[in-house]
């Protein structure tokens, strides 16, 4: 059987101990040698023959997939798959799967690293004193603070345990919001109204799809203190960028936090001219710890469907 893996930190040399897994499995394995995200038109060409896709950050379009007769599965590398057409997927029965959960404590962890750098400035102070300057820059402390978390999933949850550290007050909106959970953990379940009123603090972390979709936005932002300090650590387009821009250049926003954009990579983006924005490379999985464990569950997914095994992630039944 013909196995791509795209993901870029699933690649010889890199991760050699869960490749040995695939390796046993299937002798004729095609990797990623861009160093990226593969276009359609590369991941089309790439997958023709193959049976098994183990799948980064590409996009998996209807045309991607139009001449893959051979393919039986889409194992995704960690748990979103809204760059995947599911729809043209089932269409073709190909099976695509998802790591859910496996990569919730990095992400989580780094999402509180962006509140922090932002809230703080922490990586425009250390480039300026770098560069030889001496700067005096007043930042928000955290504690007693109110978090809002968009998505209280395993992510969201992570970054609600971090914020009870520093004794932050938690807020949350999910539209399938666990509100027993929210009761024995003292998070406020509330409206994304209620928490963009409140918090001085909001932390992204839903699923990109057409009700996401630039949920925020100029109004959303109008609806904020002043001084809110909004990261997104999910998928970049739940934030509108232009929107952002102004709200940064009026003061409104006090920081953002980035590990995921519209564009990706962003190259030039005019955030970047701010000192109270704090960016990252789409890097919030990539701990040693998650890498394993998405390549685990990633592997584990396409042998179970390609050995005709019953396989609980699948995602488009």
């Amino acid at each position: 059987m013909k196995i791509l893996v795209t993901p870029t930190s699933l690649q010889p040399g890199k991760n050699d101990k869960m490749l040995q897994k695939l390796k046993n499995f299937s002798e004729d394995l095609v990797f990623n040698e861009t160093g990226r995200p593969l276009t359609e038109e590369e991941l089309g060409e790439a997958l023709a023959d193959c049976d098994g896709y183990i799948a980064g950050l590409d996009f998996v379009t209807e045309k991607a997939l139009e001449n893959c007769s051979k393919l039986k599965v889409i194992s995704r590398y960690g748990a979103g798959v809204d760059r995947v057409d599911l729809q043209a997927a089932k269409a073709k029965g190909i099976k695509v799967t998802n790591t859910p959960g496996v990569n919730a404590e990095a992400v989580g962890e780094l999402a509180f690293g962006l509140i922090l750098s932002a809230a703080r400035k922490i990586s425009y102070l250390d480039q300026q004193t770098r560069a030889g300057e001496w700067v005096r820059s007043s930042g928000m402390e955290l504690s007693g603070k109110t978090i809002g978390i968009f998505g209280l999933g395993a992510i969201g949850k992570v970054v609600a345990r971090c914020a009870k550290g520093f004794d932050m007050k938690v807020m949350a909106y999910d539209p399938f919001i666990n509100e027993e959970y929210c009761r024995q953990n003292d998070i406020q379940a509330a409206s994304m109204e209620e928490v963009l009123k409140a918090a001085n603090v909001i932390s992204l972390h839903l699923p990109l799809l057409d009700s996401t979709k630039h949920l925020i936005n100029e109004q959303a932002f109008q609806m904020m203190k002043e001084g809110t300090i909004v990261i997104n650590a999910s998928r970049g387009g739940i934030i509108d960028e232009a929107a952002a821009y102004d709200a940064l250049k009026s003061g409104k926003l006090g920081g953002l936090g980035l590990d995921a954009f519209e564009v990706e990579p962003p190259k030039a983006s005019p955030l970047f001219e701010f000192p109270n924005v704090v960016v990252t490379p789409h890097t919030g999985a990539h701990t040693k710890e998650a890498t394993d464990n998405m390549a685990q569950a990633a592997i584990d997914n396409l042998i179970a469907v390609l050995s005709g095994e019953e396989c609980r992630f699948v995602v488009n039944r």
